[in-house]
């Protein structure tokens, strides 16, 4: 998924760039209120950052100028929700790019839309409605993240294809780089499902009330007494 550095051409990367401000500044606000209001929520934080920061390094290759990994902002959404999932993002794509070139400055904008937003936003929608409809959590975390991560390459998808269309138009490179990106995400998308899965559960087992003060799951509060 990370564009690689100076791979956008311009306009492209300045639009991504500009698409990225406002929601990771909004992220930024989200997280001072989180973190003011339960100040148990800083290494709950720093943990789903360095889920993120694991699992997007564990890159393998794909499409040229790009890549494919599991993502883990979806489980950062499900948690604190798709604004803080951005910030967090935003850091680990930072970090990636400066010390294992993994990514870009340049393209950050691009790589912090995809897998910092539209990622985002569609896990945390997912567990929303999941939670609406009551279904089991284990399979609401392994719905809203897998398709957290699908939809992140499709927004890649989308990106490339803007910046580099086929003679036969948008839709054709974006058939053709969406179908690269699908041979290695789907399975990655079922296998980053099922690890959120065991460590949501394991967040729930000994976090639950934290869980429950952010709003991230609504136990009964037999099963959080003492954690």
């Amino acid at each position: 998924m990370h564009i690689m550095e100076g791979f956008l051409p311009s306009p492209w990367w300045e639009l991504w760039t500009i698409v990225m401000i406002p929601v990771v500044i909004y992220g930024i606000y989200r997280i001072s209120l989180v973190t003011k209001n339960n100040p148990k929520t800083k290494p709950l934080l720093a943990l789903v950052g360095a889920f993120i920061f694991v699992l997007s390094a564990l890159k393998l290759p794909s499409v040229t100028g790009s890549c494919s990994h599991p993502t883990g902002s979806g489980l950062a959404a499900v948690i604190f929700g798709p604004a803080i999932a951005a910030v967090l993002s935003m850091l680990v794509l930072v970090f990636q790019a400066l010390l294992l070139a993994h990514g870009g400055l340049t393209t950050l904008g691009a790589n912090v839309v995809s897998m910092g937003i539209v990622g985002p936003v569609v896990a945390y929608g997912t567990w929303v409605i999941c939670k609406k409809a009551k279904v089991p959590s284990s399979f609401g975390v392994f719905l809203a993240v897998a398709l957290g991560n699908l939809l992140t390459y499709v927004a890649t998808s989308v990106q490339l294809a803007l910046a580099f269309p086929t003679a036969a138009g948008f839709l054709d490179a974006f058939a053709k780089f969406g179908t690269v990106f699908a041979v290695t995400q789907i399975p990655l998308a079922i296998a980053e499902g099922i690890l959120a899965v065991f460590l949501f559960d394991f967040l729930v087992k000994y976090k639950g009330k934290l869980l429950n003060t952010i709003g991230a799951v609504n136990l009964p509060s037999a099963l959080t007494r003492g954690n």
